[in-house]
């Protein structure tokens, strides 16, 4: 609310000069017909205004169960979900286990096969070394001899 500053110079002359003072007289200031009108209007509006008051404590009484309910609910599916997680870890802590000791057995499947295989070559050489060598003997012999 915004007052001038002209009202409020206004005002306060007025209050300095006492044209504005209490009026003592009952009948005069129609006190009493104030005080039966708010009388009754607390009496005719104060059922409507209880009742207003209790619908909406009842509203928001439901909202609050309603609320709970809900956190309970998602507190259900929460420790679910968690259940369900700590399982997920399990199994991947098994899978990667498993995998690691898999990748160990083909590791040194591997390694054997790549050891045998490096013997056979050894030995297929050493034989071919051996048959080409005597094949140059013979050759050398049979250029001697010619």
């Amino acid at each position: 609310m915004y007052l001038s500053p002209y009202a409020l110079n206004n005002f306060s002359e007025q209050v300095a000069d006492a044209a504005i003072s209490f009026n003592p007289h009952i009948f005069e200031s129609n006190l009493i017909n104030i005080s039966i009108l708010v009388g009754g209007l607390i009496y005719l509006l104060s059922d409507i205004l209880s009742e207003g008051l209790a619908g909406r404590k009842q509203e928001i009484l439901f909202t609050i169960q309603d609320a709970e309910t809900r956190l309970a609910q998602a507190t259900a599916r929460l420790d679910e979900v968690e259940k369900q997680l700590a399982q997920a870890e399990m199994v991947v802590t098994s899978l990667v286990a498993d995998a690691q000791k898999n990748g160990e057995k083909i590791r040194s499947a591997i390694l054997v096969d790549g050891q045998a295989e490096t013997e056979r070559l050894q030995s297929s050489i050493q034989s071919q070394v051996k048959t080409i060598e005597a094949r140059v003997r013979k050759q050398v012999l049979d250029y001697r001899l010619t």
